[in-house]
């Protein structure tokens, strides 16, 4: 059961839409606050200090990408965006720009509440849990820089824990491929992005039951990389 009396802010200026994220999110038990506006956004943010914003990026007074902005500034609230932008540039421009998660329109009402969920235990989750890592038969402890199956220890090299390490950070969620560059090989090597293929094949090699159907190491594609992991 979903934890009870989450707040999840709705920036949508549709009624209809908004009617219907209200009805599902109150379905799973959560509080949910409305903004129209960007104006309304902003006032509703700083007013009720939700858990979780859901942001349409066309709104009649501006543009969601400066909400992003602006609440980044002072909050890590998680946020995703709902929006029927499906450009590529736009939602790369969009998870650059703070967002936690990118959910096209028309959207699958399941795929939104598991997006919700994910991005809310990584709000609370600590850096302890967040270093302890479960893939199926695979056990990582990315703060001893350990990987383990019941028979056999795994060797991943330096480079690829800290590729593991950018993504469990933001664990279920799209880590863009210049955030992966910039962290792990450094701003110097932006728009390099044959090395960190490379790397991403050697990691599915090690850590996927099948690396040619991965399930815990996914492509986003044009985007980046999203890490899974088994609860634990």
């Amino acid at each position: 059961m979903t934890e009870a009396m989450h707040q999840i802010l709705v920036i949508e200026d549709e009624p209809a839409i908004r009617n219907v994220l209200k009805v599902l999110l109150e379905a799973e038990r959560y509080r949910v606050i409305e903004a129209d506006s960007a104006l309304r956004a902003e006032i509703e943010t700083r007013s009720h200090k939700p858990d979780l914003l859901i942001l349409d990026l066309g709104l009649p007074d501006g543009d969601g990408q400066a909400i992003i902005r602006r609440v980044r500034a002072w909050s890590p609230v998680p946020i995703i965006v709902l929006s029927a932008r499906a450009m590529e540039e736009q939602k790369i421009a969009a998870l650059d720009g703070g967002a936690d998660d990118y959910v096209t329109k028309p959207f699958s009402a399941p795929e939104l509440l598991a997006r919700v969920r994910a991005a809310l235990r990584r709000n609370v989750r600590g850096p302890e849990q967040t270093s302890a890592l479960k893939l199926g038969p695979l056990e990582l402890d990315l703060a001893k820089r350990e990987a383990r199956t019941p028979s056999a220890e795994v060797h991943l090299t330096p480079l690829e824990y800290r590729v593991l390490e950018c993504l469990a950070r933001h664990l279920g969620a799209i880590v863009t491929q210049n955030q992966l560059i910039r962290e792990v090989w450094g701003p110097e090597r932006l728009g390099d992005s044959r090395g960190l293929r490379v790397c991403i094949k050697s990691l599915r090699a090690k850590i996927e039951p099948n690396p040619h159907k991965p399930r815990y190491l996914i492509t986003e594609a044009g985007l980046g990389y999203r890490l899974r992991a088994d609860e634990t």
